[in-house]
């Protein structure tokens, strides 16, 4: 396992002052998501969306991710994961300062998966000096040399094709990204609320992608190819105070469908759920914490932690029940604000691979 350096995934956040090289982990919720937001933009219902420029950064908002997972086999049948992440952070509120006074921060962050192998990587800039940043249109989103690029073939609605790559001291990918389904989104039309109460993001997706590239261990190349998925989110508190993190599911069904799905985990026990099913030609349903069941499996020991690395979900509605199975129970990432997350498979009424996080634990 590699750790050129170490954060989370939604999980880059208030309280981070990564540039000061501290880490700060008094905060109550996962990485400090539960602090207040003064100052910064809220999120609220009723937005409306504009492509390409909802592509781009949101610097009135405190927090915001590009993200990346996907599901790859090989030749031979074997399987891999990919995640690529690009974080934005403000250090404070108001209007954006040039050069090193410029007061957000950007992470990047990369992982590779296999059976038996889980490696990570991750790296920081300032804004404002150009190491770091995401332009709407042509879209790109990179930090020095790990890029999310389009170009002017990319189309603003379905953004595809996009070009993704990645290289650590142990690990690389280079893969191109494909679409031909619109973007979906999350939530509310795009509003996703994370409590009973205010706190909420704007989020959409792109869970159409088909991938080919290649992925190398170890100076050791591979073709693969496989499905993946884009989550876009910003925010300025996406947690309550009484949150301490979330489960997370982004699941490629065999018959074509997507499903999106989380559990916001709250101290007294009565968390928060939430979900999306995606039809096929992109059409959604969304899915209120009443129809979900998320099940953890018996426990197992990950990283001197006890966390559940299987899961059954259940949807009566949709007459879906599944078990869900780590490709790599290992995949914890040994990260500042750190958690597990890794590629999946399941079987049940439906079957398929994709994606669990489980931060907080």
């Amino acid at each position: 396992m590699s750790a050129e350096a170490t954060i989370s995934r939604r999980g880059f956040a208030g309280g981070l002052a990564l540039l000061a090289l501290t880490r700060r982990a008094g905060a109550q919720g996962f990485a400090g998501l539960d602090q207040s937001a003064s100052g910064f933009a809220p999120v609220v219902p009723g937005r409306s969306f504009s492509f390409p420029a909802d592509h781009g950064p949101h610097p009135d908002f405190r927090i915001e991710w590009w993200y990346i997972t996907a599901n790859l086999t090989d030749a031979s049948g074997a399987s891999f994961g990919v995640q690529w992440t690009l974080f934005r952070q403000a250090m404070q509120p108001g209007g954006a300062t040039e050069g090193w006074a410029n007061q957000q921060v950007w992470m990047g962050h990369i992982a590779a998966t296999s059976a038996t192998t889980h490696r990570f990587g991750e790296t920081f800039a300032r804004g404002g000096i150009g190491q770091a940043g995401v332009t709407a249109k042509p879209f790109a989103a990179w930090i020095d040399a790990w890029a999310l690029r389009g170009s002017e073939a990319t189309d603003d609605l379905t953004l595809a094709p996009l070009a993704l790559e990645a290289t650590s001291r142990d690990f690389s990918y280079v893969l191109r990204l494909i679409a031909d389904q619109k973007l979906v989104l999350q939530g509310d039309a795009g509003y996703s609320r994370k409590s009973e109460r205010e706190q909420a993001s704007y989020y959409y997706s792109q869970p159409f992608f088909d991938v080919a590239g290649r992925l190398t261990f170890d100076d050791r190349p591979v073709e693969v190819t496989g499905k993946a998925w884009m989550d876009r989110e910003w925010s300025s508190q996406p947690l309550a105070s009484d949150q301490t993190g979330w489960d997370w599911f982004a699941l490629h069904l065999t018959s074509g469908e997507k499903l999106m799905l989380y559990r916001m985990r709250q101290r007294d026990g009565h968390h928060y759920a939430s979900g999306n099913w995606i039809r096929p030609d992109g059409s959604t349903r969304l899915l209120a914490p009443s129809d979900i069941t998320m099940t953890p499996g018996a426990p197992a020991r990950v990283a001197d932690r006890t966390l559940p690395v299987a899961w059954r979900v259940e949807i009566p509605a949709l007459a879906l029940s599944v078990d869900c199975v780590a490709l790599n129970p290992k995949s914890w990432m040994g990260t500042a604000y750190s958690y597990w997350e890794g590629p999946i498979h399941f079987s049940g009424s439906h079957t398929g691979v994709g994606y669990l996080e489980m931060t907080g634990y």
